[in-house]
């Protein structure tokens, strides 16, 4: 078996290089794979399924064609693109997948997660997600009129960025005693997520036995793709 994993693309028009190499992606890496998880921050911003993109249309025929030929697409909600919905999923052939999910992989139980729910430290923005995962919340969010929602996406978007240049790296980044809290209530010694944009295989322990913490990189000044099959996971970078 050969899985992959990707996050943090942040899909957009003004990034049409990012999406050429996703594209080149799925016609090479992952026409081969078993599986291909995508563990959030998939879009810059969700506005709905409702909401006319070319660029959305353009990637779930895709992914669509990808499933098709029978490679396995799993998608986790992001912090940008929570309100990915059921509609898109079916157009594009992916089964949205709960934060956090647990898989098996060569005998071995594994933890999935966007990353986000481990930044603890990062209070102002635990409260921020809190009231988005809120179902009454999204309820709303999901029955505003479009316009509403791009006035919304457009101020949180904004609100993001500035929030992230005056904090401290440390503030952003997981909590490491989180980290270990939630591999062992989980019962895993493998977690693989997102979110952080910082790229690295953290070698960790728990209860004494070795366990690992996977991190997977943002497609900015280049894509990373993590590979795994019987020979073991290997985090990659290439150039977009």
């Amino acid at each position: 078996m050969r899985y992959l994993f990707i996050s943090d693309l942040h899909l957009e028009a003004q990034r049409p290089d990012i999406t050429r190499a996703f594209l080149h992606c799925l016609d090479t890496r992952a026409r081969n794979a078993d599986a291909l998880y995508i563990l959030g921050d998939f879009f810059e911003v969700w506005l709905g399924d409702d909401n006319p993109d070319p660029l959305a249309d353009q990637v779930s025929a895709a992914l669509l064609a990808l499933s098709r030929q029978g490679t396995a697409i799993y998608l986790m909600h992001g912090n940008r693109d929570f309100l990915i919905g059921k509609s898109f999923c079916r157009r594009s052939g992916c089964t949205l997948l709960k934060d956090p999910t647990l898989i098996e992989i060569n005998d071995e139980r594994v933890l999935l997660m966007h990353g986000d729910s481990l930044c603890i430290d990062d209070l102002g923005y635990m409260r921020m997600r809190r009231w988005l995962r809120n179902p009454l919340s999204l309820f709303i969010l999901h029955h505003l009129p479009l316009k509403t929602r791009h006035r919304i996406g457009r101020k949180l978007r904004n609100e993001s960025r500035e929030r992230t240049r005056y904090k401290a790296a440390d503030i952003t980044d997981v909590n490491e005693g989180e980290v270990l809290r939630v591999m062992h209530s989980q019962r895993v010694t493998t977690l693989i997520h997102g979110h952080t944009h910082r790229p690295a295989v953290h070698p960790l322990e728990i209860e004494g036995k070795p366990a690992q913490r996977i991190v997977l990189g943002d497609w900015d000044n280049s894509g990373w793709v993590l590979e795994v099959d019987e020979d073991g996971y290997r985090l990659e970078s290439f150039e977009l």
